[in-house]
């Protein structure tokens, strides 16, 4: 039988949804301590000894309810910038946060790289956070499926050398929860949809946390909104758990957060808090909230500030008096006033230190590891050493890589042979695989939670595997055609190659985004032929391939996939089955270094630097001027556009004297544009003739196919600009 005392404590406990009078103490000093943060650091802008400042008053009882249902290096974080409490709460120190507000070197968040409040703690599994709004929401899903893949898979974290998976140390729980945050205006990014859709369709263990504090900036909610409500126009996504609750009060906000991380946690599928907060400081220091709020509307507010309000809670319910409140305030005062002289006296990163981490310190795919010779097969094996095309030897590729790396998963739209999994089983239906069949079997080899359609959203496909990546897992997915990349864009600008240095190399998210591009298709018009690699090759931390022929599509894919960087994989539509480049098998262990170019034909008399579709017509036109007038082209297949091999490039410029750069995008503001400026830098008091450009017209690829000869760069065009630079 129970004691009075023991009844008595049991009693307390359920009054305050489980938290003791100790821990409902610590939930202030934690409140208070963010509240003075803030106003620490802004004090510091205004002094201008920091140099950005935004607050999270008015979100202090979400993060802290948040921190004590979680578990800190146990469940996974993506929060966003008013996430202050939350960090403290998990264990993050006011100390460390002054230090990102100086930039100091020793800032655990960046190194001093990104603003003040974008978090980052890899001691807690606080992934490194960005600033556009929204962007993290994908990835938190992509992280909550690794934690469910490695569940099923335990033998996937094991770690290997040799690969990026020997410095890819993975740690997972069998019942890990991932919490994602963001403000009522994220609402409005269609990224927050289609992680919703994920998250409900796979029942994944997420926790989406609405910090409602009723503006986006100068915008509220309902303009953002429609009705005003987000709660009311999620509620019809299945599977979920549901919470509206006012996150000024601490002790509901709590339980809110132990029902859905319990729901969560059981497996059940994600959850969905919807908390209404306040913002009694304006949305930065950069803004102004007089200029939209006024004076009642903001009296109005401060009537509801959580910390206040939980200050004035502990005093009613008798757990601190007034002196113990004060004892309280005026050591977190004494600790923060420490805290500051010790990151305003903290050394500051060293300018040499800006390129460090772009990439992979540990793994260079560009270093003759990666180099080895294709396999030599049985010449009695006819089949093993018949030529294949480099569609053939790209799915090969991955059927080996898949069965050596059980860390690989892949999808996007049409790649699995069939989503109903019971038409395979029983043989009705032979299966896709991909539309230019390159995933063809693999669903059937090694199952649908390897191989898997995704929606039809190409963000929702990167910013997945960005979050797998970062866990540990490779993801080598899909994007259909290059023409529909764009969606997709925020996360391959902002996000897959600038976790590791944004990050300070605290995270990494090595994926493979394959991609089929280009025209030459005859009727595939605007939508199907696009090029545009320039673009992608412009993004520092960023590995852009594209092969032109079958054996080194299939080197630079496995190289692509055991590098320990993120790599944009361009497939040449029409170079899947052409004759050209054809090539037997070269075996599972076939590499081709990154930033290594080929001399598909030496020459004397002029250098022509091209790939992809435009190395067959580039040779075509070199045989034919050879033939024609007896001059020796030394054609340049770079393979690899970011890093491009510029010693080749130089050494053949400095022999031949002339140069020609060929690509099949458009000629004004191209990719060849950037080598044909190095050459005429660099090179320029050893030419002989100006450096020539062939490419597309600047304009977009017609229906037609008269007209989609016209506009790109055919084995004519190549000729004629050979002859004019030779005969110049």
């Amino acid at each position: 039988m129970a004691t009075k005392t023991e009844s008595r404590v049991a009693d307390i406990k359920k009054a305050y949804e489980g938290l003791s009078r100790e821990q409902l103490i610590e939930a202030y000093r934690i409140m208070h301590t963010s509240r003075r943060v803030d106003d620490r650091e802004i004090l510091l802008k205004r002094q201008q000894k920091i140099f950005f400042q935004i607050s999270g008053a008015g979100h202090e009882a979400v993060g802290v309810a948040a921190a004590f249902a979680m578990k800190p290096t146990y469940d996974w974080f993506y929060p966003y910038y008013r996430d202050r409490a939350l960090c403290l709460g998990l264990g993050a120190t006011p100390y460390e946060m002054f230090l990102q507000g100086v930039g100091a070197a020793d800032d655990p968040n960046s190194g001093g790289r990104q603003m003040p409040s974008h978090w980052g703690f890899p001691k807690l599994n606080v992934v490194t956070q960005s600033s556009p709004t929204g962007s993290q929401v994908l990835q938190a899903v992509g992280c909550a499926e690794a934690g469910r893949y490695f569940q099923s898979h335990p033998n996937a974290a094991k770690r290997f050398s040799g690969d990026y998976r020997e410095f890819k140390n993975v740690t997972f729980q069998g019942d890990e929860v991932t919490y994602v945050s963001l403000g009522d205006g994220t609402t409005s990014e269609g990224e927050f949809w289609e992680g919703l859709n994920t998250a409900s369709n796979r029942k994944l263990p997420v926790v989406f946390v609405i910090q409602d504090n009723e503006y986006a900036i100068s915008v509220p909610v309902e303009v953002q909104t429609a009705g005003g409500n987000i709660s009311r126009l999620v509620s019809g996504f299945p599977n979920f758990h549901f919470e509206e609750i006012d996150g000024t009060d601490l002790v509901a906000t709590y339980a809110a957060f132990s029902r859905a991380v319990s729901y969560c946690r059981a497996g059940t599928g994600p959850a969905f808090i919807h908390a209404h907060v306040i913002r009694p400081y304006s949305h930065s220091l950069s803004d102004d909230e007089r200029a939209y709020r006024p004076d009642a509307e903001r009296e109005r507010d401060a009537a509801r500030d959580p910390v206040s309000r939980m200050q004035m809670f502990l005093i009613r319910e008798g757990i601190l008096d007034e002196n113990g409140i004060n004892r309280l305030e005026k050591q977190v005062e004494e600790d923060l006033q420490i805290a500051v002289d010790r990151a305003l006296a903290a050394a500051l990163p060293t300018p040499d230190s800006v390129m460090r981490y772009i990439y992979s310190p540990d793994l260079d795919p560009t270093s003759s590891a990666f180099a080895t010779e294709p396999a030599v097969g049985d010449a009695s094996d006819a089949k093993r050493v018949a030529p294949k095309t480099m569609a053939d030897l790209i799915n090969a590729t991955l059927r080996d890589e898949m069965a050596r790396d059980q860390r690989i998963v892949m999808f996007g739209e049409d790649v699995a042979d069939c989503s109903r999994d019971q038409y395979l089983q029983e043989k009705l239906i032979k299966g896709k695989g991909g539309v230019f069949k390159l995933t063809s079997g693999l669903q059937g080899e090694f199952g649908s939670d390897r191989v898997f359609n995704s929606p039809l959203a190409e963000a929702n496909i990167v910013g997945r595997a960005t979050g797998m990546a970062t866990r540990g897992l490779k993801p080598v997915v899909e994007i259909q055609f290059f023409d529909y990349i764009w969606p997709a864009m925020m996360q391959l600008r902002n996000e897959l190659p600038l976790i590791r240095w944004r990050s300070n190399n605290g995270f990494s998210s090595p994926a493979v985004v394959r991609v089929a591009i280009g025209g030459y298709l005859t009727g595939g018009a605007i939508y199907h032929s696009q090029c545009g690699e320039s673009i992608f090759t412009h993004i520092p931390g960023l590995r852009v391939v594209f092969p032109s022929n079958a054996l080194d599509a299939a080197g630079l894919l496995r190289t692509s996939i055991r590098c320990d960087d993120p790599v944009l994989f361009l497939e040449h539509k029409r170079l899947y089955r052409e004759t050209f480049g054809r090539a037997p098998y070269p075996g599972p262990d076939y590499m081709v270094p990154f930033g290594k170019a080929k001399i598909v034909q030496p020459g004397s008399d002029l250098s022509v630097i091209t790939y992809g579709a435009v190395v067959p017509r580039a040779l075509q036109a070199a045989q034919k001027i050879e033939r024609e007038h007896g001059v020796k082209v030394e054609l340049i297949d770079l393979r690899c556009l970011s890093p491009f091999d510029w010693e080749t490039i130089a050494t053949s410029v400095r022999k031949t004297n002339r140069a020609l750069v060929a690509y099949e995008d458009t000629l004004s503001w191209g990719y060849g544009a950037e080598i044909a400026a190095r050459i005429a830098d660099e090179l320029f008091d050893g030419l002989d003739a100006p450096v020539r450009r062939v490419a597309a017209k600047d304009t977009f690829v017609a229906y037609q196919p008269i007209l989609e000869d016209v506009i790109l760069p055919q084995a004519e065009d190549l000729f004629r600009a050979m002859k004019q630079l030779a005969e110049y």
